[in-house]
């Protein structure tokens, strides 16, 4: 059968017997993640509770949600390169730790410094256990296993997305609106045990032997991605809490930051030493620079999506936080099976997986920006949950194949820091996307169904950059796979 897209040749050596308690670990791994991701939006519902339980000022409850982000983000590739150098089951079981003690106490807080102490606390962990997810799957499987993996990685992300707004809903109803955002943090703690205690079981030993961190880490490539990073991020963040001011200066210089780090590493792969980020990964490993840029752009339209219709469902059209996260619930459903079938088709079709997945979803957010727009505001919920369906399979047939295709000429020895920095894209895509879309959003909030489906235009313009992206990745992958083929064809 001809190939949907050319081979990687191994680049680690023989391939080991494959771990019989794979799939058991991957289950471990992928509920850690799920909380981790979970977080990201089941605060969002939370805002008044933490307002009316604690006090708090509008600025202070932004930097609950924002802060967490922000922190996320700027330790995902620190987190994959150690995951590299002490083992993912290090990494893991330490990471995880910090995130449980973290979410208690933020769950315990007595104000809302301590508050928002404990959410930044909790983001670093979040971004240290993240990338061990993608390497412990670059590690356990190979062929079209780890296709199936990354599947279920992708259903894990669409479900814990999509899924936030209606569990902490759930969560404030039981609980009640002055406590019961407490129990939006507490409730990691039980499922954050029995997954260390199950990881201790199931998760591999690294066979690394004592390592010297001041020699296997690049500290100063490090300070200068972390800044780089925060450059985009912080002023955003500052943004949507109330105004970034001159903080806005720091992104000007982002492109500097930017610069040096990649001078500074060129610099030390050239001495001999071990960079934090391995540059090669953009020049010499196949599909790796396209597939990064193409979940950044997609995350861009993504995830700011459900923001927006949350505030649209609420504000525009009254809706409780559970009914609007249940409003969106066709999504998730769409978006968790598509992913777990795409996670077994991507082997055979490729890129033509991704390009069509766009193509749905970008059809899908057309159909919902239409029927608000035409609907009458009765019905909009349940008129938009056929389109929304839609565009949930579309986006399933994306982040999963995409991370697959990204991921897979990686070498394993620096596969936690691949994945840490193709999260950190998918991270400023999202900080980025979801600062637009809110923006184009609040600039027509006086018609707010004028507003959403302005927004959700500009979503499906970020869904054509992805597209010409991954057009342009489809038609690399098959000259390749042409010219693979060709001395076959001289036989």
């Amino acid at each position: 059968m001809h190939r949907a897209r050319p081979p990687c040749r191994e680049q680690d050596g023989a391939v080991s017997e494959p771990d019989p308690r794979r799939w058991k670990a991957l289950a471990v791994s992928l509920a850690a993640g799920f909380m981790t991701l979970l977080d990201v939006s089941i605060v969002n519902v939370a805002l008044p509770s933490v307002q009316n339980g604690l006090g708090a000022s509008a600025g202070s409850v932004q930097w609950i949600v924002s802060g967490y982000a922000l922190t996320f983000g700027l330790s995902l590739v620190a987190g994959g390169r150690l995951g590299d150098v002490l083992g993912r089951r290090t990494m893991f079981l330490v990471a995880l730790t910090a995130f449980v003690v973290t979410s208690a106490l933020a769950g315990a807080a007595p104000n809302e410094t301590l508050l928002i102490g404990a959410r930044l606390l909790q983001g670093l962990a979040a971004g240290l256990l993240s990338p061990q997810n993608s390497g412990l799957i670059q590690d356990l499987f190979r062929g079209a296993e780890r296709g199936r993996a990354f599947g279920l990685l992708g259903a894990t992300i669409g479900i814990s997305t999509a899924t936030g707004p209606v569990l902490g809903g759930l969560i404030l109803a039981v609980f009640g609106d002055e406590t019961g955002w407490r129990w939006v943090f507490f409730v990691n703690v039980p499922v954050g045990v029995l997954a260390f205690v199950l990881a201790l079981r199931w998760l591999p030993r690294s066979d690394r032997g004592k390592v010297q961190l001041r020699d296997e880490i690049d500290h100063v490539g490090a300070l200068l991605l972390g800044l780089a990073v925060l450059g985009v991020l912080l002023p955003i963040v500052e943004t949507e809490s109330g105004g970034a001011g001159p903080l806005w200066l720091l992104a000007v210089a982002t492109p500097v930051f930017g610069y040096v780090f990649v001078r500074w590493e060129q610099r030390v792969s050239a001495r001999g030493g071990k960079p934090l980020l391995d540059l090669r990964l953009f020049t010499d490993v196949s599909g790796y620079s396209s597939g990064l840029l193409l979940g950044s752009v997609y995350f861009c339209g993504f995830a700011g999506i459900f923001l927006v219709m949350s505030l649209f469902l609420q504000k525009g059209l009254h809706y409780t936080p559970l009914q609007s996260g249940l409003t969106v619930t066709p999504f998730a459903v769409g978006s968790s099976i598509m992913a777990a079938v795409a996670g077994r088709l991507v082997s055979r079709l490729g890129r033509k997986l991704t390009v069509g997945g766009l193509s749905l979803i970008t059809i899908g957010l057309a159909a919902v920006a239409v029927v608000v727009r035409l609907a009458p505001q009765d019905v909009i919920g349940g008129a938009i949950a056929f389109p929304l369906l839609v565009a949930g399979i579309g986006g399933g047939a994306v982040i999963s194949p995409n991370t697959t295709l990204t991921l897979e000429c990686v070498p394993n020895r620096i596969a936690g820091v691949a994945g840490g920095a193709l999260q950190t894209g998918q991270r400023m895509g999202t900080a980025i996307g979801t600062a637009v879309l809110a923006t184009v959003f609040y600039a027509g909030i006086g018609n707010p169904t004028a507003a959403v489906s302005r927004t959700l235009l500009c979503a499906i313009g970020f869904m054509l950059v992805a597209i010409v992206i991954a057009l342009y990745e489809l038609r690399r992958a098959t000259t390749a796979d042409r010219a693979d083929a060709r001395p076959a064809a001289g036989d």
